[in-house]
């Protein structure tokens, strides 16, 4: 609708415009020296540019332009002193001025030559004084037209007091200005009466040199627009608003249909928080939430669901404010009913730990523990830019606490908990470089012996999200979803790169799990930041798991507490997986036998 609103809009525009359209012919066409330059057109012409016909005969009215594109008027033969400013036709005025100094001056050795132009005032005596210095104490601010060596020449109202000129000043000569012209203004306005064109103009035409020899003004009007034109116009123009009308009504529809769907959402979470009150965390107003945040002064972080602000509780406690936007108030009613139901029972070392959240109307908010180091994604994908690589001890430690988080949510509460979006910018990092899940919007709650889950569309963040999720020719989505995000997670950490990045220097590396892989099938080094034969059994360990977790197959893939194993050196990591990108490597005999329970539905 807002299509066809659009076209019947242009439709009309254009039929308005056909008057304007049918003169383009016309050969006098509008020009100027530059877009924001005076409007050059009849009587006044562009030398080299208009037709002699666009302009009247007369010399003084032909303009140039500058090698600045500045408009020039040449009111004395070959002078380009005199700049045009404005040009208004209306009222026949030439609005010009000069660079350099007063424009008075100039007629210091000319007056006025004899042309169609003339002061656009009444015209007042103007007197040219010569003084060997600078002369000061007047009432009227004396401003210099000149100033040489031992000569300052000053123009001044032949009206001011000139009995008590010091010794110095001498009167050189008078001339006549227009009344508008103060002391030394850098501007005049001049005006021109022949030839007149303001009949033609008020009709809406254009005035041409019709005869050249007799200067005889011809008037060229635009083309009549006929019946059948003003008919398509009106009815257009019905259409138009018939078309505004429904556009209205629809609009109205929508929003009592947003609204409804704004007060169910509303009362949704209300519901929820109802049903909640026996293990909630403690529940704040906006009003608080704003003071704990100092009005939200400090910016930690943006995320695609909110934005996460510095804040401080009544007993001093740092925590970080996640502030759900409101332009989705709808799909952030799921988001927020996720975090809190899920994150809220959750009582773990690598999990973020919830401590209180804000349902006001459509503001919600979610506060949690502050993390001073911020994410793992500073650390891992700006190694050489703000943050210092943390050692490869250090980087095993963060992938085996973050195995840990994931196992827990999947074996270790009441309901079996699917995060769906591992990924480095959701593990935060504490004082001691602890890592913590976070950020559970997507998050699916099943029971603790279930697996499989049924998705209507695929969530999580691109690169992380696992084949299943987009397609179930893979398999059916379940714990292992997760797994595959977390096997992506290890890669990274190992090649301190995004798997999304296809900037890469050499053309290979833009797939990066097959290149990594090639480069462990090969024994070549895995990154640049390994320095010792301990540092690359890490990273060799890390590879390995993170290979493991990303077959295409959720079938072919460790669960979460066998990747634990395998960090933590109990389960054998020797064994190199099948190349992920090789599709008759799965199932093949070299894959160990990860079970796979039964389809449950949620």
């Amino acid at each position: 609708m807002t299509n066809a609103l659009t076209f019947l809009f242009v439709i009309l525009i254009s039929l308005n415009l056909l008057p304007i359209q049918a003169s383009q012919n016309y050969p006098c066409q509008r020009i100027s020296c530059s877009p924001n330059g005076p409007e050059i057109r009849f009587p006044f012409r562009l030398k080299g540019k208009s037709p002699q016909v666009c302009g009247d005969p007369d010399p003084a009215f032909e303009l140039s332009c500058d090698a600045d594109n500045t408009t020039v008027l040449h009111l004395w033969p070959s002078s380009s002193e005199i700049y045009v400013q404005e040009i208004d036709y209306k009222l026949e005025r030439l609005r010009v001025y000069n660079f350099n100094s007063c424009i008075g001056c100039l007629f210091f050795n000319r007056s006025l030559p004899p042309s169609p132009f003339r002061f656009y005032d009444l015209t007042f005596n103007y007197t040219f004084v010569d003084c060997s210095h600078s002369v000061y104490g007047f009432d009227e601010p004396w401003n210099p037209c000149l100033r040489n060596s031992g000569q300052v020449l000053y123009l001044v109202h032949s009206q001011s007091s000139l009995v008590d000129l010091p010794v110095s000043c001498q009167t050189v000569k008078t001339i006549e200005l227009g009344s508008e012209y103060r002391s030394c203004p850098y501007e005049l306005n001049l005006r021109w009466d022949l030839p007149d064109c303001r009949v033609c103009q008020d009709r809406g035409g254009i005035c041409y040199n019709q005869n050249i020899t007799n200067r005889e003004i011809g008037c060229h009007l635009p083309p009549d627009r006929g019946f059948t034109t003003k008919l398509l116009a009106c009815v257009f123009s019905g259409l138009f608003l018939v078309l505004v009308i429904i556009l209205a009504a629809v609009k109205v529809y929508y929003v009592q249909k947003y609204s409804k769907m704004e007060k169910e959402y509303k009362l949704k979470v209300e519901k929820f928080l109802e049903d909640y009150k026996s293990v909630r965390p403690t529940r704040y107003s906006y009003a608080e939430i704003k003071r704990m945040t100092d009005n939200f002064k400090t910016r930690l972080g943006e995320g695609g669901n909110g934005s996460v602000f510095r804040g401080e509780l009544p007993n001093g406690m740092l925590v970080a404010v996640k502030l759900l936007h409101s332009s989705n108030s709808f799909s952030d009613g799921d988001e927020f009913i996720n975090e809190v139901s899920t994150i809220g029972r959750i009582h773990h070392v690598n999990v973020v730990r919830l401590l209180g959240f804000c349902a006001e109307n459509l503001r919600r908010a979610i506060i949690y523990e502050f993390m001073p180091n911020e994410s793992l994604e500073k650390f891992i994908f700006s190694r050489n830019l703000k943050a210092p690589f943390l050692g490869w001890e250090k980087l095993q430690e963060i992938a085996l606490g973050i195995a840990r988080g994931i196992e827990y949510l999947h074996q270790g509460c009441d309901h079996r908990i699917l995060h769906f979006d591992i990924k480095p910018h959701n593990i935060l990092l504490d004082q001691d470089f602890n890592p913590k899940v976070s950020d559970f919007g997507l998050a699916k709650l099943c029971a603790a012996g279930q697996s499989i889950v049924s998705v209507t569309a695929a969530k999580g963040t691109m690169g992380y999200i696992a084949p299943e999720v987009f397609s179930r020719n893979f398999g059916n989505v379940s714990h292992k979803s997760d797994v595959y995000s977390f096997g992506i997670l290890l890669l990274e950490m190992v090649g301190g790169r995004k798997i999304t990045d296809t900037n890469a220097e050499d053309a290979s590396q833009v797939n990066f799990p097959e290149w990594i892989y090639r480069q462990l099938d090969e024994g070549k080094d895995l990154s640049s930041e390994i320095v010792s034969e301990g540092d690359a059994e890490i990273a060799k360990k890390l590879t390995v798991v993170g290979l493991w977790c990303i077959q295409w197959y959720p079938a072919d893939r460790p669960s979460i507490q066998t990747a634990v194993q395998m960090l933590e050196g109990t389960t054998e990591t020797s064994t190199l997986p099948p190349n992920p990108y090789n599709s008759s490597a799965s199932n093949s005999e070299n894959v160990p036998h990860f079970s796979q329970l039964p389809p449950i539905h949620e």
